[in-house]
């Protein structure tokens, strides 16, 4: 009883710090390990990505080599990666194979089944640089993670990255049991852009009436082109996301207003989101896509959608697969982790 008081008091804690925080006109701080992984970050001198063609970008020092170099300054080695069979596969989609990497735990399975989406504002990015979180989410959910590798713009600008999701989707449903998966245990993830196609796959799903994800898991999804918010605001000049590189990610992605007037392109420009499926939801504080985040949770409750929704304080956008540097990492996938777990009908 003690136990359960406590968490109750620390939870609406939480809340009012997170609100207080979202709310503050003044910059945020990152936390201690936070800030020594921006250091790390800052001494790689990659160059703003707003200065750069897309392929240049692509070549640019990221935060995975930050958390290498914060665990080399600590005398620490990379923590060994979780034992899991990976297979590459393929799905055929409007614009040809759809690259598809499916990661599976060990046991005998059925394993609930989660299609994965990559960040890197639709420009950078590709499953192996984002391996950490997907080796974090099948382990974690014990779950199978079908991390998909969709077109990236310019090349590939709008709609081509949510027509390759929702391809990667239906052959998902399609391969369940093939991937020694449980067709009725079925979810959605993603980070950053890829938190938004997670979101737009809930949402095709819904429209074009084909089987919804069990929960949608929305991590620091780019949501809107709105920006005007607190966050936006407060969070300008954050590293490694700031204002004008998110400028720069959706004038690459969705040039056009008219584009970006789409749903499909940012969710929250939906009229209803009613019926979609639950969701969990992961802002960070030190990140300009903040106020979205919880502007969709708020959203997405008003219309009737079961939410879990978590703001992390003092850590920056792109901080969910650094675990083996950041200890909030690590809250942060738990905290996915046990959604998901209950989304497809186990304990925490």
């Amino acid at each position: 009883m003690i136990t359960t008081i406590r968490s109750a008091v620390m939870a609406a804690l939480f809340v009012a710090t997170s609100a207080s925080a979202l709310d503050s006109k003044e910059p945020p701080k990152a936390e201690p390990r936070m800030q020594k992984v921006l250091e790390a970050y800052a001494a790689l001198d990659a160059k703003p990505v707003q200065t750069l063609a897309p392929p240049e970008a692509r070549r640019q020092p990221g935060t995975g080599e930050a958390v290498a170099k914060v665990l080399k300054d600590d005398g620490k080695a990379a923590p060994s990666p979780a034992a899991l069979t990976v297979r590459h596969l393929s799905a055929r989609g409007p614009g040809g194979d759809v690259p598809l990497h499916v990661y599976t735990p060990s046991g005998k399975g059925p394993f609930p089944v989660i299609v994965y989406f990559h960040g890197g504002g639709f420009v950078l990015g590709d499953t192996k640089a984002y391996e950490p979180s997907i080796r974090a989410l099948a382990q974690g959910a014990n779950a199978v993670v079908v991390s998909v590798d969709y077109r990236l713009a310019p090349e590939h600008r709008f709609p081509a990255a949510p027509e390759d999701a929702f391809a990667a989707w239906q052959w998902a449903l399609a391969h369940t049991q093939e991937l020694n998966g449980d067709p009725a245990r079925v979810a959605v993830a993603g980070e950053s852009a890829g938190g938004t196609l997670a979101a737009v796959v809930a949402l095709m799903a819904r429209d074009r009436q084909v089987t919804a994800p069990s929960r949608q898991v929305l991590i620091y999804p780019v949501l809107n082109d709105d920006m005007s918010t607190p966050s936006y605001q407060r969070n300008a000049s954050a590293q490694p996301l700031d204002k004008p590189a998110m400028q720069w990610f959706l004038h690459q992605y969705a040039p056009r207003p008219e584009d970006r007037a789409s749903p499909i392109a940012l969710p929250m420009k939906a009229n209803t989101l009613k019926g979609l499926a639950p969701a969990t939801i992961v802002a960070a504080e030190i990140d300009p896509l903040a106020s979205e985040a919880r502007a969709y949770a708020d959203r997405l409750k008003a219309d009737g959608v079961a939410v879990q929704y978590r703001e992390f304080d003092g850590v920056t956008h792109g901080f969910f697969g650094m675990h083996a540097a950041l200890p909030k990492a690590e809250d942060a996938q738990k905290f996915v982790a046990e959604d998901l777990k209950k989304a497809f009908g186990g304990k925490p």
